[in-house]
């Protein structure tokens, strides 16, 4: 189900059949690289069950994020589920070959929107590696404020961690 469209973009639920396309980011290293690491294919496909429940549920996820015209499969862009006392958490994984060309600004901005006005979410985190430069600027841009270092229990680290309050 097509949630958002962008200039660019179309955003649309996760499926259980998006295995092999999510397996394009979420199984590569070096996409993965300040997220945990590269997913086996099982973890992906439990991966994808937990979104999928979660958008039924709350009525959010992770979207899978479509380029206009080509079709081409970019990455996911979305929500994470509460944390650290904030309503979700942003979040965007995109294919190495899609960097640097704003579509990760472009979703995350147009999600930001639709959790503003058809979501009950109010406060939004965000944690980066300190090393993703990339991710920080993004978040920046998107008018996110950091509000100190934060225990990372996937990457097992101290993150920087950012804020948006509606």
């Amino acid at each position: 189900m097509i949630i958002l469209e962008t200039e660019r973009l179309i955003l649309r639920t996760l499926e259980m059949e998006d295995i092999d396309l999510v397996m394009s980011f979420w199984g590569d290293e070096e996409v993965m690289r300040y997220c945990g690491g590269a997913g086996s294919k099982e973890r992906e496909l439990r991966s994808l069950r937990y979104y999928i429940n979660m958008y039924n549920e709350r009525g959010f996820s992770p979207y899978l994020t479509i380029l206009k015209g080509s079709g081409d499969i970019l990455g996911v862009c979305g929500f994470n589920p509460p944390n650290n006392g904030y309503d979700a958490e942003i979040l965007y994984h995109l294919a190495k070959k899609y960097w640097g060309m704003g579509y990760a600004t472009e979703a995350a901005k147009a999600c930001l929107e639709y959790a503003k006005n058809h979501l009950k979410i109010r406060r939004i985190g965000a944690s980066i590696d300190p090393e993703n430069t990339a991710s920080q600027k993004i978040l920046e841009k998107l008018g996110f404020q950091y509000v100190g270092m934060i225990w990372c229990e996937e990457t097992h680290q101290d993150e920087p961690y950012f804020e948006m309050i509606f």
